[in-house]
């Protein structure tokens, strides 16, 4: 990996007018006095001393860049990649496991709203904004500084009719029940710098994400499948949505793509996935095949038909 980019991070241009002013003031020299006058002259010198802040702690780790072979990666500041972008194809996705995250193709027609909780490098959100026109899309980012990255260094583009960013807290976006029934497909890859699990993974959250769907909507979850917490989250999802839950072979990096249904039952020939495969890869240039070959491998359906 190449060293980082040399600019202004992003945390300078997300927090530049955030911090207080600190107070100031000349601190007072008392003159030689009388011991009593002393006193006095003491108690108004601590009373007009500047006043020292401790340092804020910093809530987020630094969003940090590199570039390698004509991609720019998105770091939080360790060497864990957190999205990725092609500077010849800004608007494509370019990790496959972030491919994957747009498995639910196979089973759903562009809905009207498309949401990514955790925003990352904005591929996602970039390519459903350029790609799927019939969708509103939309992205909930807790970290401004991760959407001043996105937007200045992997060229997100600014809101509008059809794209929103939300900067909030992903737990508190899916409790609004202002939400619930009205995502056709949610896309969740909420990580911190560790890299090591999502960070949002209870069974009251994948609950609340499961309440978001419209009636036949699905769930996409990037985890670390050699790390125990992919073990967790399968278990948790698992619960959240009926057993219904597939998780990918893993591609690279140890990501693997967890698949969530809800609605009614599915029973699809995969005949009719192919030839929808087909026209993916077609339209989109997306892998489509490869999904199908991941959902036989993983589920062990060799038949006619997949059923879930």
């Amino acid at each position: 990996m190449t060293k980082l980019i040399k600019r202004a991070s992003a945390e300078a241009r997300a927090f530049r007018n955030r911090d207080a002013e600190s107070t100031g003031g000349k601190q007072k020299i008392a003159r030689k006095t009388t011991r009593n006058n002393k006193r006095a002259a003491h108690d108004e010198d601590l009373h007009d001393a500047p006043q020292i802040e401790a340092p804020r702690k910093p809530r987020f780790a630094p969003v940090t860049f590199s570039e390698e072979g004509g991609v720019r990666f998105l770091h939080f500041g360790t060497e864990w990649v957190q999205g990725a972008m092609r500077l010849r194809k800004p608007d494509q996705i370019e990790l496959e496991y972030a491919q994957q995250m747009m498995a639910w193709l196979l089973f759903i027609e562009t809905p009207k709203r498309i949401v990514q909780l955790g925003l990352g490098a904005a591929s996602l959100t970039k390519f459903a904004h350029r790609f799927l026109k019939r969708a509103k899309v939309e992205a909930v980012e807790v970290n401004p500084a991760v959407v001043v990255a996105a937007r200045t260094m992997f060229d997100l583009p600014h809101d509008d009719a059809r794209l929103t960013v939300h900067e909030t807290d992903a737990w508190d976006f899916v409790n609004d029940s202002a939400n619930h029934g009205t995502i056709g497909a949610l896309q969740i890859d909420v990580y911190d710098a560790t890299a090591r699990g999502p960070v949002l993974d209870s069974v009251g959250f994948y609950r609340a994400a499961r309440a978001c769907l419209t009636g036949a909507g699905m769930v996409t979850v990037n985890l670390f499948g050699d790390h125990p917490s992919f073990v967790r989250n399968m278990k948790r999802l698992n619960e959240a949505f009926d057993g219904r839950v597939i998780a990918l072979p893993e591609v690279h990096d140890g990501n693997r793509i967890a698949i969530a249904f809800s609605g009614p039952a599915l029973d699809v020939p995969f005949t009719a996935l192919q030839a929808r495969a087909k026209l993916i890869e077609a339209e989109l240039g997306l892998p489509a095949r490869k999904w199908i070959k991941g959902l036989q491998e993983s589920t062990g359906q060799k038949g006619a038909s997949f059923s879930i």
